[in-house]
């Protein structure tokens, strides 16, 4: 057994504790609360022909990463970035929060999630956006919590790239 402390990072709003629900439960929250603190959850899959076991650490959304305390990171072995494709500000707010958490725990392995995907009509992040986020060289996925589309592709995405490190 495998046992992994991953951590969602990102704005508030951005659909984190959605993304958690829809990856745990299978289910999509119709009611929105503001996560306080950290929200911890596990999830137990076969990947590798191992069995892993996944503590999922939910943070409060804070846009300049200020309230996040660098002990909710330490022992990270990676993380998802959440971004709300509605709203470009929150991409702005990620490319922050990856510096920062690089600089706190080092280069862990992470996707960006950009969320909302079923959302389309209203994205703020354009194709041109995103094309600069793959010669950047991250490795993103859209996303929806409300479809389940991607979302367990991005956690399984991880897990590949926390596989390899």
């Amino acid at each position: 057994m495998v046992q992994k402390k991953i951590c969602l990072l990102g704005s508030l709003a951005v659909g984190k504790t959605s993304l958690v629900t829809r990856f745990i439960d299978s289910s999509f929250p119709e009611k929105y609360y503001t996560t306080v603190g950290v929200r911890i959850e596990k999830k137990a899959l076969q990947l590798g022909g191992k069995e892993w076991h996944l503590i999922v650490w939910d943070l409060a959304g804070e846009d300049e990463f200020l309230q996040i305390r660098p002990s909710y990171l330490r022992g990270s072995s990676g993380y998802l970035l959440v971004a709300d494709g509605t709203r470009r500000a929150t991409l702005d707010a990620a490319m922050k929060i990856q510096q920062r958490v690089r600089d706190t725990i080092g280069d862990v392995p992470f996707v960006l999630m950009l969320n909302k995907s079923d959302l389309a009509d209203e994205w703020e992040v354009g194709e041109r956006t995103i094309g600069a986020l793959s010669r950047m060289g991250w490795t993103w996925l859209k996303t929806s919590a409300k479809t389940g589309a991607g979302v367990e592709e991005a956690f399984l995405t991880l897990v590949g790239k926390m596989m390899e490190g």
